[in-house]
């Protein structure tokens, strides 16, 4: 059983999930949605999902997106990466994105409800107990890979880098 990031011989790791993330920032606040359904349902998060065969992982960061809130990110940049494994055998790669703003107005689907949130005060309660570990670096524009070990909800052990 998996217990901590050593644990994990991850240059042989091979994710069950790969996904994405997309957080918009501008004007001092950020873009992030209720999970209304699926994976993390009731958490706040970005907007994101599961990488279709052939798709680049930031084109299944901008499609979620369009997904779920009926909006295009415009300026995108790769942020950084997330290596989740948990107890029960899933795991799942995560490809972090940032954009500068968006084509159309946040709109709630059956998915996810948009919440923009000021940077200065983000509901870290409701989220993943990994984002405080690298919400900072992507904020101030450094590029990270974080490498996580969890029971269901819970965080048992973390470790990021700065790329």
């Amino acid at each position: 059983m998996f217990k901590t990031v050593d644990d994990v011989d991850w240059d042989n790791w091979n994710p069950v999930t790969v996904a994405t993330l997309m957080f918009v920032i501008r004007d001092g606040k950020i873009l992030l949605i209720h999970k209304k359904r699926g994976f993390g349902k009731g958490k706040i998060n970005g907007p994101g999902g599961k990488l279709e065969p052939g798709e680049t992982p930031e084109q299944c960061a901008i499609r979620e997106t369009q997904e779920e809130l009926c909006i295009t990110p415009t300026g995108v940049e790769f942020a950084g990466e997330l290596h989740f494994q948990f107890t029960d055998e899933n795991s799942i790669h995560g490809f972090v994105f940032t954009a500068t703003g968006c084509e159309g107005q946040p709109t709630e689907t059956e998915e996810a409800a948009p919440i923009w949130c000021g940077i200065e005060s983000l509901p870290f309660e409701y989220m993943w107990e990994d984002d405080p570990t690298w919400f900072p670096h992507m904020l101030e524009g450094r590029r990270f890979s974080g490498r996580y070990i969890f029971d269901g909800d819970r965080m048992l052990d973390a470790v990021i880098d700065l790329l």
